[in-house]
């Protein structure tokens, strides 16, 4: 964000000086949202926090439209979008998700394995983070082995407990991001407990034992490095991913057009 556009949002330089360090990151995270709000309009999941927005005067003639179609400030997608077109154009965390796919193809695992770790986290490069593993699973559930959605699902609750028979220790980075007391919901507790008896348990924990919680910034992983993997295991719709009817077909088109004000 501007320098000058924050100051004037705090009351200026003086204001800002006399704030907290807590107080300034407060004011810093309030700019930026309502300065996105006026370049972006949020869809309705995203919350105010109790801040009304401006009030919508009916029956006077609008200047500018709202976001329809393509978004120019996005690369274009193609007529029939594939799976690496949207690693490549639309997805964040790409480099997290081919990191972890990379460790487990090092570590020998099946490709259905390396698959999943591919996709483990798609919801929250391309969607929403809350519930990723749910989200993820259902995004994918018609293009992949029905044993990949499900350990997509099920490593968001295997994540925050440990298994010291397969090696899988508590990551430190939830320490540092949650602080040491934190502990799931109910739900998440009883979804890992469920999981632990499920035949495809070891799937889904082989998804946490290869997920990268720290970057190794002398590791560098493609999807184009995944290709084979990709046509051997995803089945890709002859008409594009967001154009093929499927149930989850509008997940994928959110994402092509992710500003769409309807």
């Amino acid at each position: 964000m501007d320098r000058r556009k924050f100051l004037a949002a705090v009351g200026g330089a003086s204001a800002l000086a006399a704030m907290s360090a807590s107080e300034k990151a407060d004011a810093l995270e309030l700019a930026m949202s309502e300065e996105l709000d006026k370049i972006v309009v949020k869809p309705g999941i995203c919350t105010t926090y109790g801040r009304e927005g401006e009030e919508i005067v009916k029956g006077v003639k609008r200047d500018k439209y709202f976001m329809m179609g393509e978004d120019p400030r996005l690369p274009k997608m193609s007529e029939k979008p594939t799976l690496i077109e949207f690693y490549k154009k639309r997805l964040g965390s790409v480099q997290h998700m081919c990191q972890s796919a990379r460790l487990a193809r090092k570590n020998g695992l099946p490709e259905k394995i390396v698959l999943a770790c591919l996709l483990h986290d798609i919801s929250v490069g391309g969607l929403i983070r809350m519930d990723h593993g749910y989200w993820g699973s259902q995004m994918v559930a018609p293009y992949v082995d029905e044993e990949i959605a499900w350990a997509i699902k099920y490593h968001q609750a295997l994540r925050f407990y440990p298994d010291e028979e397969v090696g899988y220790e508590y990551p430190e980075a939830y320490i540092r991001y949650f602080g040491p007391d934190f502990k799931p919901e109910p739900y998440v507790a009883e979804a890992a407990e469920y999981a632990r008896n499920h035949k495809w348990y070891m799937t889904a924990r082989q998804i946490t034992i290869n997920d990268i919680y720290s970057f190794d910034p002398n590791v560098t992983a493609e999807i184009d490095d995944f290709e084979d993997i990709i046509g051997r295991h995803f089945k890709q719709p002859e008409e594009g991913l967001g154009f093929d009817n499927s149930p989850v077909a509008h997940m994928w088109r959110t994402m092509i057009y992710p500003n769409n004000f309807l």
